[in-house]
């Protein structure tokens, strides 16, 4: 009896597809020997037949094609009015942001600032001033003022 593999990724079961079909095995016949070694998590017949398909058209690539995922709503624009916002209140918090751009999720609007804003130095001072006015209330802001201070 083998030992069977609990979570095989999906390249390791493409692999053996590739590996089943280059000794000419039929498809039903490396799908059967598929679920016995990883039992019924286990991609489906029809994939298996896809898989073999694709490998006998000349696919080599076992790993998934990178894909591009969802289009980001952050744009230029976007970055451009809410760096012109904080400027206007460098006092600024997300949640008045938020109140400034209600179309926009806190969630994006604190990635502009943090991933867009300050990694380009546009809103530094700001933000560094605002957490030094705060210094007690993480050590994490103590971090973040050091490595900002450092630059």
């Amino acid at each position: 009896m083998f030992k069977t593999i609990v979570d095989p990724a999906d390249c390791e079961e493409r692999s053996a597809i590739r590996f089943l079909n280059a000794k000419n095995v039929k498809q039903a016949e490396i799908h059967r020997q598929l679920v016995e070694i990883n039992g019924k998590n286990v991609m489906t017949d029809g994939m298996v037949r896809k898989w073999v398909r694709q490998f006998n058209d000349g696919h080599a690539n076992v790993h998934d094609e990178a894909r591009s995922g969802r289009p980001s709503v952050v744009n230029d624009g976007l970055v451009a009015k809410v760096n012109e916002k904080i400027r206007e209140n460098r006092r600024f918090t997300i949640r008045m942001l938020c109140d400034e751009f209600p179309q926009i999720s806190k969630t994006v609007l604190h990635e502009i600032v943090t991933n867009r804003l300050i990694s380009a130095g546009l809103t530094f001072f700001a933000f560094r001033n605002r957490i030094a006015e705060r210094p007690s209330q993480s050590e994490g802001s103590a971090i973040v003022l050091n490595i900002l201070n450092a630059h």
